[in-house]
């Protein structure tokens, strides 16, 4: 009975420490998975700041750091286009839009507000009808007009507004060209994506020079008010006293109003996180003729936007000598001049004057009413129907175009005739 006792206690006592043993075990490993748990949940709940920086979409670094979307053709670039217009200018605005529309880049059209609501409304009926703008879903109407004056620095804020416009619906875009309904085009947009297709995406085409000259005295110094900023009917800017002193912060630059801009300068002028852009914009709201100056001045005081600058607006435009507010009105007789010149595009013409005809037949082969034929055309008849947008077919004025871009550039490598 003595030892059958003893052998109870010693099984009891075993079965009691296995029993012990398969708690411990089973706590400790509960205990490190949940541990591991309400880590994870409490870094979920309070992420480090760190953390936070480097994801957060509310910071405009964040959306420019962003790596770029992939590009349905690695070697053919994007251009985003404004066109622009006002009163009366409906027709030149449209027949414009077809000979630059081509399926691969994006538009935006504005009729300001001094234009009369049944043109706005016809232009927007235009958009919303037209097959090809249907089916491609790249050409887009600003519904809220502007008012805008060109001494003033309204169309300075309408070019700024189309920019965030296409920013803000397409991601994919290389370079930004701002144009009015008074421009036309002198080559091919095959002529014009094949001869882009083998540059740096971050050059910016900015006609631009320190050297003001009388425009120190009569644009730079005066100061004056753009109505258009506060009033629904457009009207001079006119201006106030007293008169103020040529800054000193940064050196002002006078150039050309029409450019082509890339997509990192574009980004830098509007998401803003650097201060300059905001502040040349308060500064050039009471300066003369501010669309001639204010992107020059930011990009040639931005360090490292300098380096991108090439000096030409890419137009054939007529001044007189000196300049006057508006320059020559083309036509016949200017046609040698402008094929001469090799530039992009010319300005500016009269509604449905010859010349644009001539231009039309012997420059961009197209026939008025339809598109500007390019590798993109398919259908019958041609180009009522979109075909591969990326194949090309650039002909004479692609030549002219890629000649005068190598020159161009290359003055540009060799720091001649920038930001100077």
């Amino acid at each position: 009975m003595g030892s059958a006792n003893m052998e109870k206690k010693w099984v009891f006592h075993l079965c009691i420490s296995s029993l012990i043993c398969i708690f411990l075990l089973a706590t400790s490993f509960n205990m490190g998975l949940l541990s591991s748990l309400q880590i994870n949940s409490i870094f979920s709940i309070f992420p480090s700041r760190l953390a936070s920086n480097q994801t957060s979409s509310y910071f405009a670094e964040a959306k420019v750091r962003q790596s770029p979307p992939p590009s349905s053709g690695p070697s053919v670039p994007r251009f985003a286009y404004l066109i622009s217009g006002s009163r009366g200018d409906i027709e030149k605005l449209w027949r414009t839009l077809q000979a630059l529309y081509h399926p691969r880049n994006y538009y935006v059209v504005h009729l300001d507000l001094e234009s009369p609501a049944i043109e706005r409304l016809e232009l927007a009926s235009r958009v919303k009808k037209d097959p090809i703008f249907v089916q491609v879903g790249n050409v887009h109407m600003i519904s809220k007009a502007n008012m805008v004056t060109y001494r003033g620095p309204t169309m300075v804020a309408n070019t700024l507004h189309a920019c965030a416009i296409l920013l803000k619906k397409h991601a994919d875009w290389d370079w930004f060209i701002n144009l009015s309904a008074s421009d036309y085009p002198l080559v091919t947009q095959d002529d014009l994506l094949y001869t882009f297709s083998d540059l740096k995406r971050e050059l910016n085409f900015i006609e631009h020079t320190s050297r003001l000259g009388w425009k120190a005295g009569q644009r730079a110094m005066p100061l004056i008010i753009d109505p258009g900023l506060f009033q629904n009917t457009k009207k001079d800017i006119f201006w106030v006293t007293p008169r103020r002193e040529l800054p000193t912060a940064f050196r002002l630059f006078t150039g050309s109003a029409w450019m082509i801009l890339a997509r990192p300068f574009v980004e830098y002028c509007i998401w803003g996180w650097d201060n300059l852009p905001r502040t040349l914009l308060m500064y050039y709201s009471n300066f003369v003729s501010s669309p001639e100056g204010y992107f020059q001045t930011v990009v040639c005081n931005a360090p490292e936007f300098v380096p991108t600058v090439v000096n030409s607006d890419m137009h054939y435009i007529s001044w007189d000598v000196p300049p006057k507010q508006h320059p020559h009105t083309l036509t016949l007789n200017d046609t040698g001049k402008m094929v001469e010149s090799c530039t992009a595009f010319a300005r500016k013409f009269k509604r449905d004057d010859p010349v644009l005809d001539k231009i039309d037949k012997e420059l961009l082969h197209r026939r008025n009413g339809s598109f500007t034929p390019g590798g993109w055309c398919a259908g019958d008849p041609s180009c009522s129907k979109v075909g591969d947008p990326t194949e090309l077919k650039p002909g004479p004025g692609a030549k002219r175009l890629r000649r005068l871009v190598g020159k161009l550039v290359l003055s540009a490598k060799l720091n001649q005739n920038q930001c100077n």
